[in-house]
């Protein structure tokens, strides 16, 4: 994120403001997106937004529609089934990989996303308890220190972060992230493989049963 200080070019500004709106559930699959509205909204000319809503197009939040509008991407239970099967695939190995070459400072950073998540768990807070969970992740990816598994993240790194929005007992998923943290802590890599295992499980569940 930019910081206050920080010039952002508009195209960016609209693009993570409207992907951010997606994740946090303020913009509802479905959703029209029209150039026209979205510009008068947020006091930019239709240009940045869109530039903003290719972007989004490509990320895979947002269905592209005739001439100047578009929707919020419905995912559809095939989706769904599809972007867990390849979570499983590389959550797998990223989660061993970043247990076996831990070190100090992404362990810190860890610690940060998981107290960040606890902290808005507790408080009831959705939007921050699952933005810190998709950070949790992030973070992991890039403690594997394998830069072609962060190529692969990077590129639906947006539908994961949707697909790790869809849980309803935020406490629940902070607590499997803290015995995750401390088995990455122990280089345990064998409780890993375990967790990482039942954590996908879990999460698989809890996807069906929020959109049940």
């Amino acid at each position: 994120m930019a910081g206050s200080g920080e010039f952002q070019p508009e195209s960016e500004r609209v693009t993570r403001q409207l992907r951010d709106d997606i994740l946090d559930g303020v913009r509802k699959p479905g959703s029209k997106l029209v150039e026209r509205e979205l510009a008068a909204q947020m006091g930019v000319s239709r240009v940045p937004v869109r530039d903003a809503l290719r972007v989004l197009v490509a990320e895979g939040l947002v269905t592209p529609r005739p001439r100047t509008w578009a929707v919020v991407r419905e995912f559809t239970s095939s989706d769904i089934a599809d972007l867990n099967e390849v979570r499983g695939a590389l959550e797998a190995l990223t989660f061993r990989l970043a247990a076996q070459r831990r070190h100090r400072a992404g362990l810190d950073r860890l610690r940060s996303n998981l107290q960040e998540e606890l902290k808005a768990a507790c408080a009831g807070d959705g939007v921050r308890a699952r933005r810190a969970a998709a950070d949790f992740h992030e973070t992991v990816t890039s403690m594997a220190a394998n830069e072609l598994l962060s190529e692969l993240e990077s590129t639906f790194r947006s539908r994961m972060r949707w697909l790790l929005g869809q849980h309803d007992d935020l406490m629940a998923i902070a607590r499997e992230h803290e015995a995750l943290y401390a088995a990455i802590a122990d280089r345990n890599v064998a409780l890993v493989d375990e967790l990482v295992a039942k954590h996908l499980e879990n999460s698989r569940h809890a996807i069906v049963a929020h959109h049940g």
